[in-house]
């Protein structure tokens, strides 16, 4: 049996950056590096977007190349899932039936992608976005695709649906909301965003639910509650992932949607952190206090402290979230986390294709999606990391910077989920 003195399971952000950030910590124990794909550790958010569009090879994604790898002393173990995890005998067992023992064990899974659960959901030519082979999928396909319906109108699906747009597919988006990103995003940056992809001749149906997949072997369209068929060689779900994380909850970890992590990312099983999209935690920055964050910014640092908790060096989850989404020529750029948010404040002309959207809880400065406007994007991290209370009309004013605006009302940490 091989064993590790660190075993990171899964090799995506949150694992690349924990065994990036143990070895610039002066770590010298053993470190494996398992996920369940072939490929080194790459970015996926390219991958709804550039590598989709063919402007970013595979070879630009990668984290690191397999050298760095090697000179850090990180053994790779790709192709390899977890099945089961023994936190008495310090073992995880993978699903070809190997076991790896560990010291201690990083999980940075992630999470796999929802299905379609109706008819029809399994049919040839139904994709999601979240591997290479995935978007390989998609791309070998696309020679023989006319029309896509994008079944969700989140991030990833609008991302996809940009790309796919100026590739020159006939393209529908599927949202049972009455609004896109009705789950992230304010009313006005929803709407602006529909305005955008029916100008570049994206069809955007609102308020629609999906009840069949039509096709004999592969897909040939969407079938709606109500009869009517959207044509499509081609569809994509993009409606959410679930955390997998069921093998640490089967060993008894506390969680449910995602691993239950304290400030320093240890899970509730001795010897064992999350980190990444599958690590429930508190945040002082979301509504409810305890949250899952699916982001590059959120994987890094729980990465990064969990790295440090290992070495002993004193450290603590406390990072404002933020996000971005690529969109034609449309850079959106979110700081904070904006749902329960109770007012919105619009900074600059949506007209104008450069605007900012603040969002207000309590009076106090929750979050800012910003469109094309980078240095609000920039200045509004202190407003947030302050709950800085100011007047709306003052945040309203794009001509006044918003770093002339801070206010010092710093609120207390969160206090656990």
């Amino acid at each position: 049996m091989s064993r590790y003195d660190v075993l990171i399971v899964g090799a995506g952000h949150a694992g690349a950056q924990a065994a990036i950030a143990l070895r610039q910590h002066k770590f010298a124990g053993s470190i494996g590096l398992l996920g369940d794909e072939p490929e080194l550790p790459y970015e996926r958010p390219p991958l709804s977007k550039e590598y989709l569009a063919g402007d970013k090879p595979f070879e630009r994604l990668l984290i690191r190349n397999a050298a760095f790898w090697d000179e850090r002393q990180v053994a790779l173990l790709p192709g390899r899932s977890v099945t089961r995890v023994d936190s008495v005998n310090h073992d995880v067992t993978t699903a070809d039936g190997e076991t790896i023992g560990y010291g201690t064990l990083i999980w940075a899974t992630g999470g796999k992608p929802r299905r379609l659960a109706c008819i029809g959901g399994d049919l040839a030519g139904i994709h999601t976005v979240r591997t290479r082979a995935d978007v390989d999928a998609m791309i070998a396909e696309l020679p023989d695709v006319r029309h896509v319906a994008v079944i969700g109108g989140g991030y990833i699906g609008l991302e996809a649906a940009a790309v796919l747009a100026k590739l020159g597919r006939e393209v529908t988006v599927l949202e049972a909301q009455d609004r896109v990103l009705a789950r992230v995003a304010g009313e006005p940056l929803s709407r602006f965003f529909e305005t955008e992809h029916r100008a570049h001749g994206v069809e955007i149906r609102l308020g629609v639910t999906v009840e069949a997949i039509e096709g004999s072997g592969r897909v040939t369209g969407v079938r709606l509650t109500g009869g009517e068929t959207v044509p499509a060689e081609m569809a994509i779900v993009g409606i959410g992932i679930e955390p997998a994380v069921a093998p640490l909850l089967d060993a008894g970890a506390n969680g449910g949607n995602g691993v239950l992590v304290d400030a320093q990312c240890r899970a509730s099983l001795p010897d064992i952190f999350a980190v990444g999209d599958c690590a429930l935690h508190a945040n002082r920055f979301a509504e409810d206090r305890c949250i899952r964050l699916e982001s590059v910014q959120n994987a890094n640092d729980q990465a990064t402290v969990a790295a440090k908790t290992i070495l002993g060096i004193e450290a603590a989850y406390d990072s404002v979230p933020w996000f971005w989404s690529n969109q034609y020529d449309l850079k959106l750029q979110t700081i904070g986390i904006s749902s329960g948010h109770e007012a919105t404040v619009l900074r600059g002309d949506p007209a104008s294709r450069s605007f900012s959207l603040l969002y207000l809880r309590a009076s106090r400065v929750i979050a800012l999606d910003c469109v094309n406007a980078t240095r609000d994007y920039v200045q509004g991290r202190k407003l947030v990391l302050e709950a800085a209370a100011i007047d709306p009309a003052r945040l309203a004013d794009s001509l006044t910077p918003l770093k002339d605006l801070a206010a010092v009302d710093i609120p207390k940490g969160a206090t656990g989920c």
